[in-house]
Formats: C-alpha cells, structure tokens, sequence
C-alpha cells in the first residue's frame, strides 16, 4: 500500500532536483549534506531531551528529507532509490528479528542482542575481518569509544567491577602527570587520549547515561554558571575584560553555592 505522502514528498525532491527546480538543491551531493545531517540528528537529539513532541515530529520530518534527498541524488545516477532504502532495511529488520518473524524463541533483551550481533556477523561474512570494522569512522569520538567498549565487552573483554575503572582512569592520570614531567608533547597528547577513553569506559561500565550525554551536563552547567558570572558582572559595571580571575572565581563559587 502506497503513503499519498511519502509519495508525495518523494515527487517533491525530484521537483526541487528537476531542471527547471531550486538552484540550490540541484547542486547538492551526499558529501555537501553530510553537515546539515548531523546538525539534524543533534535537534532531534535536543527536541527528544526536552521531550517537546511537536519538535520531535518536525525534527523527525527534517530527517526523513534528508534520506529522501540522498535517494533522489542515488536515483539520478541509477544507483538506487528511496523504495529501495525502505526495502534493503526491511529486509534487514526481518532477517534480525527472527523470534519475531520466523517463531524462533527469545526470552530476554540480552538473548535479543546476542542473536543480533550473530546475525549482523554472518551478514557482514567476508565484508569485515574484525568485529570493529563496522564501527563508523565519522562517529563523535565520545559514542566511538563507547561503541568500541561496548563491542569487546560482548566478548568478555571487560573489567569486574566499577572500582577496576576507577584504578585503571587514576594510572592513566598519574601517566599524563608523568608525560608532563617529560616535556614531551607527542607523548602528553597520546595518554590525554588514554585518559579520556578510561573515562568513556567508567561511563559506560556503569550502564547509565553515555560519555556524550554526561560531558552535554557538564557543559551545560558550566554554560549556566559563566552566565551567572556574566550577570553580576554586569550589575556591577564592570566588564569581562576588566574583571580579575579573583573575582570571577569569586562569582564562580557563589553560582556553585547556588546549585547553578
């Protein structure tokens, strides 16, 4: 059964594509809409954490424009089109839902990840020779870390306890104090690297929020608290540049105080 507006979004982006349609949309490619998609991705993002329903559903249509303009691109040079997108991944969604369509018996969440990825690999046979291959190379590299944890976990390769991370985050930390002492900056860099990937693996130990969303909290706290800092500056007339680190960090405990 054919959507009236799928189709009719679909006849849309072939109009604004058509020789005769937007001057800017004809000179679109994959690569020049890489940006804008992750711009959209991150309003989806913030219209799902502000649980604002109705940006959810325009942010989701934003989206949906851009698969559908990628398929109009793919359809124009006979590489394939957006009927074909919907049926690759329904093909794919079928084929990894077994006990869903096939009868095959799952009890849990965790049996349904197991069966996924075992699926995802005999998929993927002769196409990857590591289970990492598969992890995108333009992921935030925050999720990356994660991904990549996440993934050598399934196999076992994880720590024991949470306190292990801990250790493991305070030996990377005393290697970065230890690089500093060296003066080498190369070498600093790399166990910054390290650190931060030992934190990504706290984070995500813990089964909680990721690495991405947590340092999203602490920005945005830092955000609310150089505000306030802003504020009581202005009140009292005198401007950033004047201001002294005694006093912003003066304003800076006050807003800590006051939950900021």
């Amino acid at each position: 059964m054919k959507n009236k507006n799928i189709d009719r979004l679909i006849e849309i982006l072939a109009q604004l594509r058509a020789p005769e349609g937007c001057p800017w949309d004809r000179k679109q490619t994959h690569k020049s809409l890489v940006e804008s998609l992750y711009e959209e991705v991150a309003e989806l993002a913030d219209a799902i954490e502000d649980n604002d329903k109705d940006g959810i559903c325009e942010e989701l249509g934003d989206l949906l424009l851009h698969i559908v303009f990628h398929s109009q691109i793919a359809n124009e040079n006979s590489h394939f089109d957006f009927d074909k997108v919907a049926e690759v991944v329904s093909k794919k969604m079928i084929n990894r839902h077994p006990h869903v369509f096939r009868g095959d018996k799952i009890d849990n969440a965790k049996d349904v990840i197991t069966s996924w990825e075992k699926i995802k690999k005999e998929e993927k046979k002769g196409k990857r020779e590591s289970i990492l291959d598969g992890v995108p190379r333009n992921l935030s590299s925050l999720l990356k870390a994660r991904k990549v944890q996440k993934k050598v976990a399934h196999y076992g390769f994880d720590w024991r306890s949470e306190q292990e991370v801990v250790n493991k985050i305070e030996e990377e930390l005393l290697e970065v104090k230890e690089a500093i002492a060296s003066g080498n900056q190369e070498h600093i860099d790399e166990e910054i690297g390290d650190l931060l990937f030992a934190v990504v693996n706290l984070s995500r130990f813990r089964k909680r929020d990721s690495a991405e969303q947590l340092l999203a909290k602490g920005v945005n706290k830092f955000i609310i608290r150089f505000q306030y800092i802003e504020k009581e500056l202005e009140k009292a007339n005198i401007s950033l540049e004047d201001a002294s680190i005694e006093e912003m960090e003066k304003l800076w405990n006050q807003a800590k105080k006051q939950s900021c």
